[in-house]
C-alpha cells in the first residue's frame, strides 16, 4: 500500500479505497479520477503545495473542479505571499509523485488547509499517494489526520 493507507490504517481511522486505471496520457490526475469513478469533479479533492516568500511549503487541499486562490491561501496562513511551489520540490517534501502526492502521509508534516467546501460532503476523495488510487474519508477525518485547517482557499 502506500504511507496514506499506512497511516489510516494506523490511527483505526474509517475509509475507503478506490483505485481506477491511470491513463498517462490523461490531462488532469484529478478530473479522470473523478470521471473514472463516477464521482462529482465537486467531491474530488487534488493536493497542492505552495511556498511561502520565506521558503515554508504549505499543502492545499482544493476541489479538482476549481482552482486554489493563491491570495486566500496566503491570508489563511498568515504570510503575505504563496507562490505554488516546484513540483521538484514538492515530490522531495511528500515522498509522492506529482499527480499522486497525498495530503496524508507524507514524509515531513506541513501546515495543511483544506478547502472550507469539503465540509458539504459526507465524505471526499483525495489521492491516496498514487496515480490511480484515492482514498475516500470524511473531511474532518483528513483534517485530523494532517493537523488541517479549513479555510476558503478554492475558487
Amino acid at each position: 500500500m502506500t504511507p496514506a493507507i499506512d497511516l489510516l490504517k494506523k490511527a483505526r481511522a474509517e475509509f475507503r479505497v478506490h483505485s481506477y486505471a491511470h491513463d498517462p496520457k490523461s490531462a488532469s490526475y484529478g478530473l479522470e479520477a473523478a470521471e473514472r469513478l463516477g464521482l462529482p469533479p465537486e467531491q474530488v479533492y487534488k493536493t497542492l503545495l505552495a511556498a511561502t516568500e520565506k521558503g515554508e511549503l504549505l499543502v492545499a487541499v482544493v476541489p479538482v473542479a476549481g482552482s486554489l486562490d493563491l491570495k486566500a491561501l496566503a491570508t489563511a496562513a498568515g504570510v503575505k505571499k504563496v507562490d505554488m511551489a516546484d513540483p521538484s520540490v514538492a515530490q522531495r517534501s511528500t515522498g509522492y509523485l506529482v499527480g499522486g502526492i497525498s495530503p496524508l502521509g507524507q514524509k515531513k508534516r506541513l501546515r495543511t488547509f483544506v478547502d472550507e467546501s469539503a465540509r458539504r460532503f459526507p465524505s471526499i476523495f483525495v489521492s491516496a499517494g498514487r496515480r490511480g488510487l484515492e482514498v475516500e474519508l470524511a473531511a474532518q477525518v483528513l483534517a485530523d489526520h494532517t493537523g488541517a485547517s479549513f479555510a476558503a482557499i478554492g475558487r
